[in-house]
C-alpha cells in the first residue's frame, strides 16, 4: 500500500479513503500480502486528474461505478467483422476528447448504446469514426448528452436499414454474399443521407 501510495503521489490515508468509497478494487491477498497493480496506480492517476479538473469525488465514483459494470472488449466487438476501427483510450484521454462532459449520465449512455467497453485499465470505443464525429460535433457546442440521445434514436433507424438491405440481398443472393455487398449497402444510406440533407437545406433557404 505504502509503494502504491508513494507511486501515485497520494498519502496512504488517502489512499484507504479511496478504498473504503469503492474508488479502487480490492487487491489481491496472498496471505497477509496485499498485491497491487499497474490497474490501481491507473485508476489512483485518473483520479488525481479529475479531481485536478475540478470533478468532485462523488462523481468520480459514479464514472468508477459505471465502468466497471460496463462490457467488456469481447462483448463489445462481438465475433462478426466489422468495417470500424475500435479505439483504446486512457480514462484521461476520453476525458480530454469531451471536456468537461464526461459525466456519469453521460458515460452510462454511452456504455448502453455499446459505444464504449472496458479492457482491463483502458476504454474501448467501437468506431474511430463515431468517436471523431462525437467529439467533433461537441467541440461545435452541441452537448454530448444529445449527441448521444440522437446516436440512439440513430441506432433504431440504422438497425431497420440494415434489415431491409440484408433482405433484398437474401432474396437474390446466398448470406455469405452479405460481406462482400455490404459497400453497396452503405453508399446507398450516405447517398440518401446527402440528399435528404439537400432538401432539408433547401427549405430553410
Amino acid at each position: 500500500m505504502e509503494e502504491l501510495a508513494d507511486l501515485a503521489g497520494i498519502t496512504v490515508r488517502t489512499l484507504r479513503f479511496y478504498r473504503e468509497r469503492g474508488l479502487i478494487h480490492p487487491p489481491r491477498r496472498e496471505g497477509r500480502i496485499a498485491w497491487y497493480d499497474d490497474r490501481h496506480l491507473a485508476r489512483l492517476r485518473t483520479i488525481s486528474t479529475l479531481l485536478e479538473r475540478g470533478h468532485t469525488l462523488s462523481g468520480i465514483a459514479e464514472l468508477a461505478e459505471a465502468l466497471d459494470h460496463g462490457r467488456d472488449v469481447a462483448d463489445l466487438l462481438g465475433v462478426t467483422p466489422t468495417e470500424e476501427e475500435p479505439v483504446r483510450l486512457t480514462p484521461e484521454e476520453l476525458a480530454a476528447r469531451f471536456e468537461g462532459q464526461v459525466t456519469a449520465e453521460n458515460l452510462a449512455a454511452a456504455l448502453d448504446l455499446g459505444y464504449l467497453a472496458t479492457d482491463g485499465g483502458e476504454i474501448v470505443h467501437i468506431s474511430r469514426r463515431l468517436l471523431d464525429v462525437s467529439a467533433a460535433l461537441v467541440r461545435e457546442g452541441i452537448p454530448l448528452a444529445e449527441v448521444l440521445a440522437a446516436g440512439k434514436e440513430l441506432r433504431a433507424h440504422a438497425d431497420v436499414l440494415a434489415d431491409l438491405f440484408a433482405d433484398l440481398i437474401l432474396r437474390h443472393a446466398a448470406e455469405e454474399d452479405l460481406p462482400r455487398l455490404r459497400p453497396l449497402a452503405r453508399s446507398v444510406v450516405e447517398a440518401e443521407m446527402s440528399l435528404a440533407l439537400d432538401r432539408r437545406l433547401r427549405k430553410t433557404n
